[in-house]
């Protein structure tokens, strides 16, 4: 499985933007795609994610009622929309999968397939 995410770029607080990650190869009913981001000097943290098979989500709490995330597996396609962008949202996003899930993983070490990350920055 390969994931290359897209998407990222420079905006200013309360403005929007919708990352995409192009999921190839071999994905499975129990799939979770997920979205992390990692800041600088910080540990990589867990945004939100996907179960592949259907609409079940699960968000961070600093990301509910801004973030979205949808998929299209048609398109193999993950989304993250994110609105009302805040400065302390600066970070590299990188998407992932975790082929063996039962059930949408915080934990970034269930992930076994990651994507480069792209950078979001947020100028205040």
């Amino acid at each position: 499985v390969q994931l290359q995410a897209s998407g990222g770029g420079l905006v200013q607080a309360g403005d929007s933007l919708r990352l995409s990650c192009v999921v190839s190869g071999r994905t499975f009913s129990r799939s979770v795609m997920g979205w992390f981001r990692q800041a600088p000097g910080k540990e990589r943290e867990f945004v939100a994610g996907i179960l592949w098979s259907g609409s079940t989500t699960l968000l961070a709490n600093s990301v509910k009622g801004r973030f979205t995330i949808s998929g299209d597996t048609a398109k193999n396609m993950v989304y993250l929309q994110m609105n009302s962008l805040k400065p302390e949202d600066t970070a590299a996003y990188y998407c992932a999968a975790d082929l063996a899930a039962y059930h949408i993983s915080r934990d970034r070490r269930t992930y076994n397939y990651w994507g480069q990350g792209t950078l979001v920055t947020v100028s205040s």
